[in-house]
């Protein structure tokens, strides 16, 4: 699990979202076995969370999109290609969704597998 990870980007579907950085926090369940990195206590044999981190705040502050449910989808997608992950599940939160009134963030989840 990886909770509160903090990027900066540019999502959203109003002009001034596209143009003006805005935090958003994203939370990772990485679904894969961990027996033999259990028993080895190699890094080489489990997903390396620095690896995570890098790959997802390349996704969230390299791309732009309208929906946090795409971000969240891309984010899915992509960690499952490039990471040996059965599953995952993202959180994706936006603290500073331009909405009137007091909330503390407005977010999406999903939970993707490999079929």
């Amino acid at each position: 699990m990886a909770r509160g990870l903090r990027f900066q980007g540019c999502h959203g579907v109003l002009a001034q979202e596209k143009e003006q950085v805005q935090p958003f926090i994203i939370d990772l369940d990485l679904y894969t076995s961990l027996h033999t990195a259990g028993w080895s206590d190699d890094i080489k044999d489990t997903v390396s969370y620095d690896e995570v981190f890098y790959h997802v705040k390349k996704i969230v502050e390299g791309e732009s999109f309208n929906l946090i449910e795409a971000l969240a989808e891309n984010i899915a997608a992509s960690l499952l290609l490039h990471f040996p992950l059965k599953a995952v599940k993202v959180t994706v939160y936006k603290p500073e969704a331009p909405v009137e009134g007091r909330f503390d963030h407005f977010a999406v989840q999903i939970y993707r597998s490999l079929k």
